[in-house]
């Protein structure tokens, strides 16, 4: 394994500190450590078996924290609640909320087709990231650290009506209120090995969202979702 003394200690401080509670230095090294960078590193482990454990946790206790938070819910609203807040592209915005990406440990070959920005990367890391946390820490301070990181991740899937994602959400509000057709527009910058996607929503033939990602689906559920909040909002104050 990467000896913990090789990682940046002000950088380990800040990742700490947004999570909130602390983490073995080896087991901080593993938990970063991408199956990309193990392979060339001479099959060193990996973070997959604390992504494993990390899954686990996060599930338990998003869903814990959903059950009690919407006792009126029946099971399926829930489970749609749950899905939309532990999927891939929800815990990868969550991860880009403290550039994770820029602490992961990859492999050549994945750091040049942009590998930090990636979602099942992202994604993968922050659970292994929460797996070691609760190595560390237990169940309890893990639960604190999942609530507090994901805090805004769990509003807004109560916000977009538990459905599994943004664009379905648009597309069910539109619809309710007759305002016509959805077309997405997106275009791309930057070279191949980091492109960034950029997308705008249109309802009838005005823009109500825009958004940006590492993929054309990315950028348009961040358009819709953008679009989604700003078309509720509108509704909300035409009831004041």
């Amino acid at each position: 394994m990467r000896q913990p003394e090789q990682l940046d200690l002000a950088a380990a401080s800040r990742l700490l500190s947004w999570l909130g509670c602390g983490v073995d230095p080896e087991l901080l090294v593993l938990a970063l450590t991408h199956r990309s960078y193990a392979h060339e590193a001479g099959g060193i482990p990996e973070n997959e078996r604390l992504e494993f454990l990390g899954d686990s946790v996060v599930g338990l206790i998003v869903t814990e924290y959903l059950y009690r938070t919407h006792p009126s819910l029946p099971e399926g609203e829930l489970a749609k609640m749950r899905a939309a807040s532990v999927s891939q592209r929800a815990l990868a915005k969550v991860a880009r909320t403290i550039d994770l990406g820029s602490f992961v440990l990859l492999g050549k070959g994945e750091k040049t087709t942009g590998g930090a920005n990636k979602d099942s990367i992202l994604s993968d890391t922050l659970e292994a990231l929460l797996g070691a946390a609760y190595l560390c820490n237990g169940l309890e301070e893990t639960r604190r650290a999942v609530l507090k990181v994901m805090g805004p991740t769990l509003a807004t899937a109560a916000v977009l009506g538990a459905a599994l994602d943004p664009k379905t959400s648009l597309q069910e509000l539109v619809a309710s209120r007759g305002m016509g057709t959805i077309e997405y527009r997106s275009q791309t910058n930057g070279p191949d090995h980091a492109r960034v996607f950029e997308a705008e929503v249109l309802v009838g033939s005005e823009v109500f969202g825009v958004g940006s990602g590492s993929s054309k689906k990315l950028a348009e559920a961040n358009a819709a979702e953008a679009a989604y909040r700003q078309l509720s909002a509108i509704a909300d104050n035409a009831t004041d």
